[in-house]
């Protein structure tokens, strides 16, 4: 990443402010997230999570990083993406079960997912420009931008074309594109932590946050897999566990606390469990799925090994660490 690019970004990050808001407020906006979140997870279906594969998010990160977008863009436009192709994917799984049911010549699948595959590059573009447009106080990203981009990689569009993979994203979405995100909760759940006398500084556990935010979408699989093995002690879970497991992954409450509760032991370790009885406290989150996804979040960047080494450990993660040994010897 260039100069220019990292300046921008760092820029972003040091305007955010704590402690800015009136607490009423805040606890409005805590309110509305809880009841989105729990919408969010009633309403999580079987496929949900399948197209947040690395690969793909690696591919929206650096092109939002290359477009100079700030990382609330990012994030949202892995999440519209992600609702899109599953529509598409539900939309095929129907036509095809209707023309069964009819006994018509049903559309050959081959085909249907090659023009669901062909246009994916164009529809990935469009998702990311679409988040760039809802935050339009920094930066949105323009048609010829776009074009140009797509022409480098070999795409040869128009800008009609363009258009119409935008308003193609919108309708399937039902023009509901302000999704929420992680971050989301992260920040709103680190502004009240800061009114709650957290010991660990809210600006300082946001840049870290950031970052276990980009690794966990980047190992959104690998991590929620050790997450569903803990929590039923076994390392290999059957199909009906992990489909009823799908709801946790879109809990971002629960992924907020895990995340800043992983944070908060990597800066300090030693204020730890203070943070997480913080977290507890606020969302109503079990203590022991705290210590489980924020294990599972430390497992995949700072790694077991330096986990154990830190003393004293906190006595959650501690037994979330003896659980995970068991599990893995099942």
């Amino acid at each position: 990443m260039d100069g220019p690019v990292r300046s921008r970004l760092a820029s972003s990050l040091s305007d955010f402010q704590f402690g800015a808001v009136a607490t009423e407020t805040i606890e409005d906006a805590l309110l509305h997230l809880a009841q989105q979140n729990e919408h969010a997870v009633q309403e999580a279906a079987g496929r949900m999570g399948s197209f947040r594969e690395t690969r793909i998010v690696e591919f929206v990160f650096l092109l939002s990083e290359q477009w100079c977008l700030e990382k609330s863009v990012s994030y949202q436009a892995v999440e519209i993406l992600e609702r899109f192709m599953v529509k598409q994917a539900e939309n095929m799984n129907r036509q095809a079960t209707i023309q069964l049911r009819e006994k018509k010549e049903a559309q050959n699948w081959k085909t249907l997912k090659e023009q669901l595959f062909n246009k994916f590059i164009l529809r990935l573009v469009s998702c990311v420009q679409l988040a760039s447009k809802l935050s339009f106080h920094y930066k949105i990203i323009s048609n010829v931008t776009v074009l140009n981009f797509l022409q480098s990689l070999g795409y040869v569009h128009t800008k009609e074309e363009l258009l119409e993979s935008e308003l193609d994203v919108l309708k399937s979405l039902n023009f509901q594109i302000n999704l929420p995100t992680p971050l989301a909760y992260v920040e709103m759940l680190l502004e009240v932590l800061g009114y709650n006398g957290c010991l660990v500084p809210a600006t300082q556990l946001h840049a870290t946050c950031l970052t276990l935010l980009d690794l966990v979408y980047l190992l959104h699989k690998p991590i929620y897999e050790s997450l569903l093995r803990a929590s039923i002690e076994n390392s290999v879970p059957s199909q009906l566990q992990g489909d009823k497991f799908v709801s946790v992954k879109e809990d971002f409450m629960l992924l907020a606390v895990g995340i800043i509760a992983a944070s908060a032991f990597i800066q300090n370790h030693e204020c730890w469990s203070q943070v997480v009885g913080h977290l507890q406290s606020i969302t109503g989150i079990a203590l022991e799925s705290i210590a489980e996804l924020s294990y599972a979040i430390l497992t995949h960047s700072v790694g077991a090994n330096t986990l154990e080494r830190q003393q004293p450990v906190p006595p959650h993660l501690e037994a979330r660490a003896l659980r995970a040994t068991a599990s893995s010897n099942t």
